[in-house]
């Protein structure tokens, strides 16, 4: 991480002050737009981000048609909001062409999209270029998994440099959003100890043992659309949708449960955890300085 922690210096939340003053409230406009046109956009964006951020660093690799990280397995027909993307960078060009890069602008889109939905804000870091290429080997081998163990969970997060701690906070965007049949029919399925029963056959009802897979169900079940503590007082109930939601907290005093534990009593931990997180996460291995371009046009290198 030496190399790139000489990166982070070179991000700063006023990198276009001058060259494009405008451009932030242009990004947050077209993502309340979209937001409130749907909302679970909102979930989709920040978890843009965090794909992106995952493989290859927060360099719009993921927005190339042609990089081959949307057609990876963790991505493909799966992460979305695309076209809310593409969207902002087109009215930001209106504004000042050539100024914003498309990798800044996920990570506005993301921070947008929380506040949209009642979560926290920060100051986002920029000046972030966009890269050339993709990285779909890595999006393999980089993005956690939805079956994923807790010391393999931890192990993704340390490897960008995130904290378990930080892990545990970004997990919580599952506080908003959905998930797919076939991500958690083996956990509700199992009949498992570490499941709520009655979870498990409502979830059931809607995720059939086979078809179905692209069956949609809330990640948190009392709160879907809200952005809050729930998630976490969900686990200590036994209702992560996810096995790796769930192995955040097992009640036997797994590595986690302290900080689960702690989040589910105190929401504005979470939500300041979740914020500082979120900054740590977009300073993964930028491009700074001359390195990569200013893409025209996200899903496209110039």
């Amino acid at each position: 991480m030496i190399s790139s922690s000489s990166c982070h210096a070179q991000l700063s939340s006023t990198f276009y002050d001058q060259t494009c003053p405008n451009g932030l409230t242009t990004i947050r406009t077209a993502i309340r737009t979209a937001v409130s046109k749907e909302r679970r956009m909102a979930a989709s964006l920040i978890r843009l981000h965090f794909h992106d951020c995952f493989v290859q660093g927060c360099d719009a690799s993921i927005l190339l048609i042609d990089g081959g990280e949307r057609t990876a397995a963790p991505n493909n027909n799966s992460v979305r909001g695309y076209e809310v993307i593409d969207n902002a960078k087109a009215q930001v060009e209106k504004v000042c062409p050539g100024v914003v890069s498309c990798a800044d602008i996920v990570a506005v889109a993301a921070r947008d999209a929380s506040v949209a939905v009642g979560g926290p804000s920060w100051a986002v870091k920029l000046g972030r270029r966009d890269s050339t290429t993709g990285n779909p080997a890595q999006a393999l081998t980089d993005l956690p998994g939805f079956t994923d163990s807790l010391p393999i969970l931890i192990s993704h997060f340390d490897k960008k440099g995130l904290s378990t701690r930080d892990m545990v906070a970004l997990s919580g965007a599952h506080t908003i959003g959905q998930a797919q049949c076939f991500t958690f029919r083996g956990r509700i399925y199992s009949n498992g100890t570490d499941i709520d029963a009655g979870f498990a056959s409502t979830r059931q009802r809607g995720c059939p043992s086979s078809g179905g897979n692209s069956n949609l169900a809330p990640l948190d079940l009392v709160t879907p659309n809200s952005f809050d503590n729930n998630y976490f007082k969900n686990l200590m109930r036994k209702k992560g949708l996810l096995v790796s939601d769930q192995v955040l907290f097992t009640g036997a005093g797994g590595s986690t449960d302290s900080i689960v534990s702690e989040y589910s009593k105190t929401p504005a931990t979470f939500m300041s955890d979740f914020a500082a997180a979120m900054i740590n996460m977009g300073d993964i291995e930028p491009l700074t300085g001359s390195q990569g371009q200013i893409r025209k046009i996200c899903s496209a290198v110039n």
